[in-house]
């Protein structure tokens, strides 16, 4: 007997079928979290847990048979978790806003669109915002690949009691937007301080004479942009669906690999995920071999330091703040032996958190 050959309906029908039983698994993922839920609060625990996030994304990457990508799949998942969250307590996130800058989509990068994410003026009213509890997290930015670091961040920890308990990497990509979406109608060119160095080249190379103009953010380069026929705003494609632009040019970053690395903030800190980074700042003792002797600790015990800067101590000139990142959690027998024989040196030392490391 002859095989029926499929038709379009038929698999229309197939695929109706596979999201049904999707519709109807996601109802049930819903039920089993309201339950977890209930335990938590009954035994006073955390209700979201960075780590546990981290375990349940690596697990599906890593049985994902394909052909469904890994990238969409992550997606995917991030907003089921953070529809799931939002079913067990309200999440309340700040950021350092408006919308549409780059915060923004960190922000909704890791928590996903049932958030409820609230934008900052500044990066100290994002700590502000969560040291009073009025969010339980702050998303702030720490160092770009291309520029550095951002300092006003770091200063924010000198003072600050507030815990690093997850990091964001976002590939930061800048586009050229204009209401005409001609270039040649552009007259100034609007945004912050450093997407305008990061495209710096392009704009000397495709706009030479053009000024550039900074900005509070790359959000408020797009409501100018908007407003004037003249303008355009060097800002993310979110920006433009928000604000009625077109894209002039696309991608226009000097540096292909344009990455800027996010902190989230909280008041408590991280338990272990098995896969950690640790943050400290600390000042040293001024004297002869400091340097060398406030690396050894961790050279000796084989940690890996991923990042080492310096800042400027403003309540005593001439002398500096250190602010360094290790691989591993700082409850690790090694990491809490070298933390205890640095200390030795130092005139104070603050860990800012041990949090899972950005996959």
């Amino acid at each position: 007997m002859q095989k029926r050959t499929l038709t379009i309906q038929d698999l229309r029908s197939r695929i109706d079928s596979i999201d049904d039983t999707i519709l109807d698994l996601l109802n049930e993922r819903s039920q089993v979290v309201l339950e977890v839920g209930k335990l938590k609060s009954g035994n006073n625990l955390d209700f979201h847990v960075p780590g546990r996030e981290r375990q349940i994304y690596e697990r599906l990457l890593g049985n994902n048979p394909g052909p469904f990508p890994n990238d969409a799949l992550k997606s995917i998942y991030r907003e089921i978790i953070s529809a799931c969250l939002a079913l067990e307590s309200p999440m309340k996130v700040a950021f350092l806003g408006p919308k549409a800058t780059f915060s923004h989509l960190a922000t909704m990068q890791l928590f996903g669109l049932s958030a409820e994410l609230v934008p900052m003026k500044s990066i100290p009213s994002v700590f502000e915002e969560v040291e009073k509890g009025r969010a339980l997290y702050g998303v702030v930015p720490v160092e770009n690949s291309t520029e550095g670091v951002v300092s006003h961040t770091l200063d924010m920890f000198v003072e600050s009691d507030m815990k690093i308990t997850a990091e964001i990497m976002l590939e930061v990509h800048h586009d050229l937007l204009s209401r005409t979406g001609r270039i040649e109608d552009v007259k100034k060119v609007y945004s912050h301080a450093q997407p305008i160095a990061q495209c710096r080249q392009w704009l000397d190379d495709n706009l030479s004479g053009v000024p550039t103009v900074d900005v509070a953010s790359t959000a408020v380069a797009a409501q100018i942009a908007s407003d004037d026929y003249t303008s355009a705003a060097i800002a993310s494609e979110l920006a433009a669906s928000l604000y009625d632009l077109k894209v002039v040019r696309s991608r226009i970053e000097d540096q292909v690999n344009n990455f800027t690395r996010f902190l989230i903030i909280s008041r408590k800190a991280c338990d272990r995920s098995g896969n950690d980074k640790t943050s400290v700042l600390f000042s040293v003792k001024d004297e002869p071999g400091i340097l060398c002797r406030m690396l050894e600790p961790f050279a000796s015990r084989g940690i890996n330091l991923s990042k080492i800067e310096s800042r400027p101590f403003k309540k005593k000139a001439w002398e500096y703040i250190f602010f360094l990142d290790l691989f591993g959690h700082f409850t690790d027998p090694d990491v809490q032996a070298a933390l205890d024989e640095l200390k030795q040196c130092c005139q104070f030392l603050k860990i800012l958190g041990s949090y899972p490391r950005s996959m």
